[in-house]
């Protein structure tokens, strides 16, 4: 990384400050840094606290004749291997989206042909407004790579989506994006969410899991510089970037899926697959009829997905198989026999008794051949990042 340089754009708002420990973490890193900070940005940070970290003159201001002598905003926009927006205010994605530049910060981010990563920060009604998704999706669509938000406090007192991404998490997308994350050139699959299993046009078996924790080892892998496919049940959850999503909605479908992702470096089955499906799905809706006996649903089994990749031939089988076991009782027991009988390699445990599915944390026991490691209660984004962080350690040791 000691040849790359970075194009720092700092936005408007209270997480400017982190921009500072970003810069510092870069830095120490060997990248160069260049920065751009606009004018709102001065408000939280000044160009003398940027300068004295970069060891570089900051440029703020587009009408500089000596800064446009010097170096241009084509030329500053292009020089970089990277820019990074952090903090990406609602408005400078407004502007990128709407292809708009009269500021130094967006005619940069219009005239470069160089990959973009932002790193939203913003208040949590902001982030949901229907604006801001239909840029999100603008910028997706136009190649633009985003790292966070994270969910949490806001300075204003509110709690949700909206925190810029921590330093250490914008350093780690850095180098996925410029090719030096320590996955980089390998392939992951990643399952989520429930399965929905129709009973009839309108009804379904299914279970509570909302899809956040292998939305975000998706997210984490990806970060570590992985090709990942996500495959995902019926959710509410916007896909991570640099990630390949496929929407499936039965178990069924889901093997398929999982066969068709295959061959992949690493599989990581994160998804509450529903154990069992009626066997024959009215095509019309069943009516309750006063005086008839309830009706009956035979069910059958559905394919173990887990178990039938673990059990793939040698050259046909990922490196590293991981499962999840969501226990509401003798959780290290129960999710040792499932490691046991399913064969696969890691079983990430957690214990679901209490207000997990759905919710933002999680507390997990990581169970291999040899060994147990309990972690402590995570966001669900850390508990990503960490078991992403021991992917990364597994498969480079089996490459030693």
């Amino acid at each position: 990384m000691h040849s790359k340089n970075i194009l720092l754009i700092i936005g408007g708002g209270i997480a400017a400050y982190k921009s500072l420990e970003l810069i510092r973490l870069l830095a120490k890193d060997g990248f160069g840094v260049r920065a751009i900070c606009t004018q709102a940005g001065t408000e939280f940070v000044t160009p003398l606290s940027i300068s004295a970290l970069t060891g570089e003159k900051v440029f703020t201001d587009l009408f500089d004749l000596t800064d446009e002598a010097e170096m241009g905003h084509i030329q500053l926009s292009r020089s970089a291997d990277l820019l990074v927006v952090a903090p990406a205010t609602a408005d400078l994605m407004a502007k990128m989206a709407h292809g708009l530049a009269n500021d130094l910060a967006s005619t940069c981010l219009l005239a470069t042909d160089q990959p973009v990563l932002l790193a939203p920060a913003m208040n949590v009604r902001m982030w949901e407004h229907a604006a801001t998704k239909r840029n999100v999706k603008t910028l997706l669509d136009d190649g633009v790579q985003f790292v966070g938000p994270n969910a949490g406090d806001m300075a204003c007192g509110e709690f949700g989506p909206g925190r810029m991404a921590e330093p250490e998490e914008i350093l780690t997308a850095i180098k996925a994006q410029l090719g030096g994350g320590p996955l980089t050139g390998k392939s992951a699959l990643v399952t989520a969410g429930p399965t929905h299993e129709p009973i009839d046009p309108v009804r379904y078996l299914a279970n509570r899991s909302s899809g956040k924790q292998g939305f975000a080892v998706a997210e984490a892998l990806a970060a570590l510089g992985a090709d990942v496919t996500l495959i995902s049940g019926p959710v509410n959850i916007t896909a991570p970037s640099g990630v390949k999503l496929v929407q499936v909605e039965t178990a069924c479908e889901m093997l398929r899926a999982t066969e068709n992702a295959l061959p992949v470096d690493v599989a990581v089955f994160a998804a509450a697959v529903a154990d069992w499906r009626t066997d024959a799905a009215s095509c019309q809706k069943i009516k309750k009829q006063k005086g008839k006996a309830t009706p009956e649903l035979c069910f059958t089994e559905n394919p173990d997905i887990l178990a039938t990749v673990s059990a793939l031939p040698k050259n046909k089988r990922p490196q590293l198989v991981i499962g999840f076991a969501a226990e509401t009782e003798q959780l290290i027991e129960h999710a040792t026999q499932k490691r046991l009988r399913k064969k696969c390699d890691w079983i990430v445990a957690n214990d679901v008794s209490g207000d997990v599915m759905g919710a933002d944390h999680n507390q997990v026991v990581l169970i291999r051949e040899t060994d147990m490691d309990p972690w402590p209660k995570l966001s669900k984004k850390q508990t990503a990042q960490k078991l992403a962080a021991a992917i990364a350690d597994e498969l480079s040791e089996t490459i030693k």
